[in-house]
């Protein structure tokens, strides 16, 4: 997925997130409601996320220096891991902090029309947004189901930007259903408990970003369909008797460093053993682009010599 695909996004959720803010914090100051308070935190967290996100491309696009030789393309993958932090301390914690404190100091509410018609319209942006996101992701899903194709994502912007605008949606709904049922009951404490709800969501939400982005930041490998075709291409290769190993690392959402120990032949010279390198690291570039290093160590199957060559 390009870069320039996951900044739509970005802008997109973020457009959506700041005009839904303004809007849910001029509705509960109007109103009262515990449940609009905690969805217009809410927002303001996806916002700043967005924004930390935009930051994350940015500085992972550095070129590679001296300090860091392999570039800073997990610079992403830690800013996302930041963003899951931010929206379980502060959009999770936050949110079920207000409701406690709203069950515990009961406010009445005044009319829900304004609530109504924010909630309304936060559902539309926020699914205009969803579906940006989604768009973005099925085409990198594959034969995959959906949850496979959550754990193999390489790109972590625009699944963040999917689970926070599901979290949203769900949130408006949780906020709606909240406010509702203290008008059809006439009690005050269901906007409470809708805000201890919209905090649990995100948090369950900020736990699998977490989860996921931890994955990446510490040296996930490669998606298993990769490694597959490199150990395929490898076998197919002439002279190449056994794939030894194949270790790969995702440095960035397209970017893989390759390490393939081989055996060969019994019957090739340094020089041949040379020029089945090339051409084995010729065909992985041309099947896989996103391979930006190739680290290869040769051994003969009876020579106790080692050839190695490394490509960047």
């Amino acid at each position: 997925m390009a870069i320039d695909s996951s900044k739509k996004t970005i802008f997109a959720a973020m457009g959506s997130n700041l005009a839904i803010a303004i809007t849910k914090f001029i509705a509960a100051s109007i109103t009262g409601s515990s449940a609009m308070i905690s969805e217009g935190i809410h927002s303001i967290v996806d916002t700043s996320d967005q924004l930390l996100l935009l930051l994350g491309i940015s500085r992972s696009q550095k070129p590679a220096d001296d300090s860091h030789p392999f570039g800073y393309g997990q610079e992403l993958y830690f800013w996302t891991f930041i963003v899951a932090i931010l929206i379980f301390a502060i959009g999770g914690g936050m949110s079920i902090y207000e409701g406690i404190t709203h069950l515990i100091n009961p406010s009445p509410l005044e009319d829900p029309m304004w609530n109504y018609i924010v909630l309304g319209v936060a559902i539309l942006l926020e699914g205009y947004s969803w579906t940006v996101a989604l768009k973005e992701f099925l085409p990198t899903k594959g034969k995959q189901n959906f949850w496979q194709a959550i754990k193999n994502s390489k790109d972590p912007t625009v699944i963040t930007i999917l689970f926070e605008d599901t979290a949203a949606i769900l949130g408006l709904i949780v906020a709606l259903i909240g406010i509702f049922l203290g008008h059809l009951f006439n009690n005050v404490y269901f906007d409470g408990i809708a805000s201890i709800i919209i905090g649990i969501i995100l948090a369950i939400v900020a736990v699998v970003l977490a989860r996921e982005s931890k994955g990446l930041l510490v040296g996930e490998s490669a998606d298993p369909q990769t490694i597959a075709n490199i150990r395929s291409l490898s076998k197919t290769e002439p002279g190449v008797k056994e794939v030894i190993r194949v270790l790969t690392m995702q440095l960035a959402p397209k970017e893989v460093l390759l390490n393939l120990e081989l055996q060969f032949s019994h019957n090739l010279t340094g020089e041949e053993i040379a020029l089945t390198v090339e051409s084995l690291e010729a065909n992985i570039r041309q099947k896989h682009p996103e391979i930006k290093q190739i680290f290869i160590e040769a051994k003969s199957l009876t020579a106790s010599r080692k050839y190695s060559q490394t490509s960047q």
